[in-house]
């Protein structure tokens, strides 16, 4: 994707709530939970594991930062962090970011299996069932 395309090297700066040298933290655009925050590198890549460890740290640091706050404003009862590297993964936006996804009791009926779901028939590892 070129630079001037990536709406996530041309974010406004409206939608940024938090920042370090390294990285903005910005609301998801299509959130899937109220407070779905997205936590974007500065530098254009695709890949979190072409992440310098500068970057990693500082990533680490901004989800950390964003979980504390949204602990305080929206109370959630859990989070779901993700990442999706690689169309084959899910990826749409080929610039790395990682999902802030707040939960609350009740949103879904069953969330056990959390991420696991994205295969919904090995989801359920608990039951004894056998795939």
């Amino acid at each position: 994707m070129p630079l001037d395309d990536c709406p996530f090297c041309q974010i406004e700066p409206d939608r940024i709530v938090a920042e370090t040298a390294l990285t903005l933290t910005i609301r998801d655009g299509f959130p899937v939970s109220p407070g779905h925050t997205l936590i974007v590198p500065r530098r254009h890549f695709a890949d979190l594991f072409e992440a310098r460890p500068d970057e990693v740290a500082e990533i680490w640091h901004a989800l950390r930062h964003a979980a504390q706050q949204l602990a305080a404003e929206r109370r959630p009862d859990g989070f779901n962090v993700g990442v999706n590297v690689g169309q084959a993964a899910g990826q749409t936006v080929m610039h790395l970011h990682v999902h802030l996804i707040p939960r609350y009791a009740g949103d879904q009926p069953d969330p056990r299996g959390g991420i696991r779901r994205i295969f919904p028939d090995l989801a359920d590892y608990w039951s004894g069932r056998s795939p």
